[in-house]
């Protein structure tokens, strides 16, 4: 069986922290709420999946970063972002990429 590779538009985390530390781009997180409570990268903004709706992004005026914990989830958020019209893009490998680059996250 084949899978077809995504076509979402993607970061690396070291490219994020440096962008989110300069005030450049949302980050949004879109692991369930008990996930972000237990561990979360600081300044990301909570927007589950489960509930994810594209329209609450449309107005942001500052560029889009979705995130979860391995990248699969916000490479499905994207998704439904790009069908929406918007155009974000997906952190590589969630955070735990992030925590493998020895960047902070909070508990």
């Amino acid at each position: 069986m084949f899978f077809k590779r995504s076509s979402v538009a993607e970061i690396d985390p070291a490219d994020v922290r440096a962008l989110l530390a300069r005030g450049d781009i949302n980050l949004v997180d879109v692991r369930e709420v008990p996930e972000q409570r237990a561990e979360h990268i600081e300044g990301a903004a909570c927007m589950p999946l489960s509930r994810f709706d594209p329209a609450a992004l449309k107005d942001n005026p500052k560029p889009i970063v979705l995130c979860c914990l391995s990248g699969m989830r916000s490479a499905r958020a994207a998704q439904l972002c790009a069908r929406a019209g918007l155009m974000v893009r997906n952190m590589r490998g969630g955070l735990a990429a992030w925590k493998a680059a020895g960047l902070p996250t909070r508990r």
